[in-house]
């Protein structure tokens, strides 16, 4: 029979809880499946025998991986079917929620960017890319959890950079983001509601693209929207538009921040019922290449909860009363 979980085996994994989160949601994409991975390797570890367990970090990791990676499979056949563009569920970066986000690469593994190319890579490609990319995990390591060889290991890692560096075409798969970025939210949003098209589209780069995920809970554009002209113009009658929908649907009280959001400038807009999109931006060369907006419900609930406790988010304008 198994040992039960005592005091010091519950300590032992909220431990590792935040290192496991950070695991899960590289390689999910989401921070509420990332969640749920994670409560069922709790399951895992409160039902194992842990006299049999002899570094809990290694085991835990492997136990982790082994549920995202069955959980990917079946994401992908629930994706397929996905109503309009799949994008992944918003983080606010600034805390520890996704650990440390140090270096360059640490950074861009929670990328929006990096996130949606991955999807793109097998799940036993996607596991040892980010183990060793963001968790700079060895070889050896990675072999233990995924139950391969080193030289597989090696040869799977090389085969999931070379498919993302194709897909990347002539951009850096790691790109460093100069501090002057994050001011670039805020210009967004001045630029937007004054509804100056020229300002807005001097901070739009030539083939800029939008892309919106409403998953079919929320009204979203199903197919992106391409060139400077075209995205500007977007835009601009969609924020002519938010308030009114805000004042129809849930009354006054909107307030509109700016933060940081996967590593990335964003604009967080909620309403006194919760947050009801998020905005985030992709910059290169000091203009903005994509502007990736989600505002399906089911993928709010994470960052309407850090958003209280957010550092870093600057109130940018509401309609509440002070």
């Amino acid at each position: 029979m198994p040992a039960p979980s005592h005091g010091h085996d519950v300590s032992e994994f909220e431990a590792q809880r935040p290192r496991l989160f950070a695991i899960a949601y590289r390689l999910l994409g989401s921070a509420t499946e990332a969640e749920d991975a994670v409560q069922d390797a709790y399951l895992r570890w409160n039902d194992a025998d842990h006299s049999l367990i002899t570094t809990p970090a290694a085991w835990l990791t492997k136990v982790l991986t082994n549920l995202c990676l069955n959980r990917l499979t079946a994401a992908r056949t629930r994706r397929e079917a996905y109503v309009g563009p799949w994008l992944p569920e918003p983080v606010m970066t600034p805390d520890s929620s996704l650990g440390p986000l140090e270096t360059v690469e640490q950074r861009e593994s929670v990328s929006m960017a990096l996130l949606i190319l991955l999807e793109r890579l097998t799940p036993a490609e996607r596991a040892v890319f980010v183990l060793r990319e963001a968790f700079s995990y060895r070889h050896r390591e990675i072999a233990d959890v995924l139950d391969v060889s080193e030289a597989n290991s090696q040869q799977v890692y090389r085969r999931a950079r070379q498919r993302l560096k194709a897909e990347e075409n002539s951009r850096p798969l790691f790109e460093a983001r100069p501090e002057k970025h994050g001011r670039i939210a805020e210009l967004f949003f001045a630029a937007a509601r004054s509804g100056d098209l020229t300002d807005l589209e001097r901070l739009l780069a030539d083939d800029v693209t939008a892309w919106s995920d409403g998953g079919g809970k929320a009204g979203a554009a199903r197919r992106p929207i391409i060139g400077v002209t075209r995205v500007a113009r977007y835009l601009q009658g969609l924020y002519r538009q938010i308030d009114t929908v805000v004042e129809e649907r849930v009354g006054p009280g909107l307030t509109v921040y700016s933060a940081e959001v996967n590593a990335d400038p964003a604009l967080v807009i909620t309403t006194n019922s919760g947050p009801l999109a998020v905005v985030v931006f992709e910059v290169h060369d000091g203009r903005i290449a994509s502007i990736r907006t989600i505002v399906n419900p089911d993928k709010l609930a994470f960052i309407g909860a850090q958003l209280p406790h957010a550092d870093g988010s600057k109130l940018l304008w509401s309609s509440l009363p002070r």
